[in-house]
């Protein structure tokens, strides 16, 4: 058993990676999972002695975090994205004002070494997923199909009994299959061709360039912005209009979020101005397109991505 700080930090280090990203799951927040884990880790700390080396630390830490993350869900609920909370606009709305009554969700930094149980158990569509489900049913999934725990485990963990385990598990991935396509594995150099092309074409404001890398199906949403458009001509209505309309230059950064090629945005008032952070772009591949945006309008993320405040 840890004896003081810097022994636990030892001890709890190598797990930390995967229990922010277990955090994030649950919560869809980079700043919840943030906090949730600080304060789970406290709890550890402080519970040392009930552990006292019986069974695994990762179990017991697993545990701790699933139960401080199932109070943030019972005292905040659930974040959304635009799709979530309305029909697609079939019109360019040009003042659209951003909406901050809403816990919008989130995108989620890779690491350069990111090592993920399922890759797509970070995507963007499984995490929102995850978001209309109650907690217990949110928790029970993850723990099972994502880390592999067994439904006793899983009971213990959440206080309840195998039976009531089992029936949040169908219950939760009958909704999860409803929202979720198959996942499609691209390779990474493909995933970051299909970036490139999207920033290239953003950057050079190349409308039938950007067009030609879009599924007939394609949706583009920018949380927190309610509007969203779906379908081709919806979608190259906005672009023309807004992005490549009223937007006088772009500066790119090509990165990975979810574990899904992204684009990280600058935006400048001509080209040899100073460009600012503007959004964080998650991409979702469909074959050889895309088949979803997900613009994330939020300066303060390109921190969390290590990417600077602006661009000359």
């Amino acid at each position: 058993m840890p004896t003081d700080d810097a022994e636990f930090d030892r001890l709890v280090e190598p797990l930390r990676r995967e229990l922010h990203a277990h955090c994030y799951r649950l919560l869809g927040s980079v700043h919840d999972a943030d906090d949730a884990l600080q304060d789970a880790l406290l709890r550890a700390w402080r519970g040392m002695d009930r552990f006292e080396g019986r069974g695994s630390m990762r179990t017991w830490l697993y545990t701790i975090v699933t139960r401080t993350c199932l109070d943030v869900v019972a005292a905040r609920g659930k974040r959304a994205l635009p799709m979530d909370l309305g029909p697609s606009s079939e019109q360019v709305v040009l003042e659209d004002a951003p909406v901050t009554e809403v816990a919008w969700l989130g995108p989620y930094p890779d690491a350069p070494d990111a090592r993920y149980e399922r890759r797509e158990a970070i995507e963007l569509a499984f995490v929102a997923a995850l978001q209309h489900l109650p907690g217990n049913q949110r928790a029970a999934l993850v723990l099972f199909d994502v880390l592999g725990f067994s439904a006793a485990e899983i009971a213990s963990t959440m206080d309840t009994s195998v039976a009531a385990v089992n029936s949040a598990l169908q219950r939760a991935r009958a909704i999860v299959a409803e929202k979720v396509p198959p996942p499609e594995r691209l390779q990474d150099t493909k995933a970051r061709e299909i970036a490139a092309g999207f920033a290239s074409a953003l950057e050079r404001g190349d409308t039938d360039a950007l067009v030609a890398l879009l599924t007939k199906d394609v949706t583009w949403s920018m949380p927190p912005l309610t509007h969203w458009y779906s379908g081709i001509d919806a979608v190259t209505g906005f672009a023309v209009a807004v992005p490549l309309g009223r937007c006088p230059s772009w500066r790119t950064e090509v990165l990975t979020a979810n574990g899904q090629p992204a684009v990280a945005c600058y935006l400048g008032e001509s080209a040899d101005a100073v460009h600012r952070a503007w959004s964080i772009n998650v991409l979702t591949p469909r074959g050889d397109r895309i088949g979803e945006i997900t613009s994330f309008l939020d300066a303060d993320l390109f921190a969390r991505f290590g990417l600077p405040p602006a661009k000359a």
